[in-house]
């Protein structure tokens, strides 16, 4: 697959919001665990509906943490977070910063760990996220969706409007493309989350994706 998908995250009610050491893990506890959807999870869900079935719902581990590119990606993170810690990019209207952020929202149901989160110009702010990947011309649209809900998540948490997110894709020479957030793809979005529930809530077995050529990289694709 093109993303490369993180697990989604059971906390105890007790435990929301605590900062951990890889971006979207998962941990788990005895007593009152709470449900909370990741964007990881999203682009899992969006690469096949049937990938958060197979791992949620029957507790069939993907593995990807053998992966070289998952392993490499998460190395790149963390060097981000210790060379760019006080670097501020004027030219987009930033006046300043936070990174390795990690945040929640009980109403929708979300947490995610977002690389930096800039403040802006104008009382703006935006979620920006380094790619170990090269730039193509194109920008996925599971990634658009992934930032579209750091932003969701920045906004409650911030109390700032987000309009714009940022991509770094650092085997391009740390490349910059800007996404624009727009209510429709904040809707789209929701409703992602709202149908992914209904998979883990209800267990039932979705339809897979209509794309085969998605299923030669499959971790599942023996089982489904």
């Amino acid at each position: 697959m093109n993303e490369n998908p993180f697990t989604a995250s059971v906390f105890a009610e007790s435990d929301v919001g605590k900062r951990r050491t890889e971006k979207d893990d998962s941990y788990r506890h005895s007593s009152e665990t709470k449900i909370f959807v990741t964007p990881s999870d999203v682009i899992e869900y969006l690469f096949c509906p049937r990938f958060l079935y197979f791992m949620h719902v029957l507790k069939i581990e993907q593995h990807e943490h053998k992966r070289i590119l998952v392993n490499k990606g998460r190395d790149i993170h963390a060097l981000k977070m210790v060379t760019n810690k006080d670097y501020l990019r004027k030219k987009i209207g930033c006046v300043d910063k936070e990174i390795d952020v990690y945040l929640t929202s009980e109403k929708l149901k979300l947490v995610g760990r977002i690389d930096e989160v800039l403040f802006l110009e104008d009382d703006l702010a935006a979620p920006l996220d380094y790619k170990y990947a090269f730039w193509e011309g194109n920008i996925y649209k599971t990634h658009k969706i992934q930032q579209t809900l750091y932003a969701l998540l920045i906004e409650e948490n911030f109390r700032k409007k987000v309009q714009k997110a940022y991509l770094v894709y650092v085997r391009s020479k740390n490349h910059l493309e800007e996404i624009v957030i727009s209510q429709i793809m904040k809707s789209e979005a929701l409703k992602i989350i709202e149908d992914i529930f209904d998979i883990l809530n209800v267990n039932y077995f979705p339809a897979a994706t209509k794309y085969q050529n998605k299923c030669l990289d499959c971790t599942y694709r023996n089982l489904c």
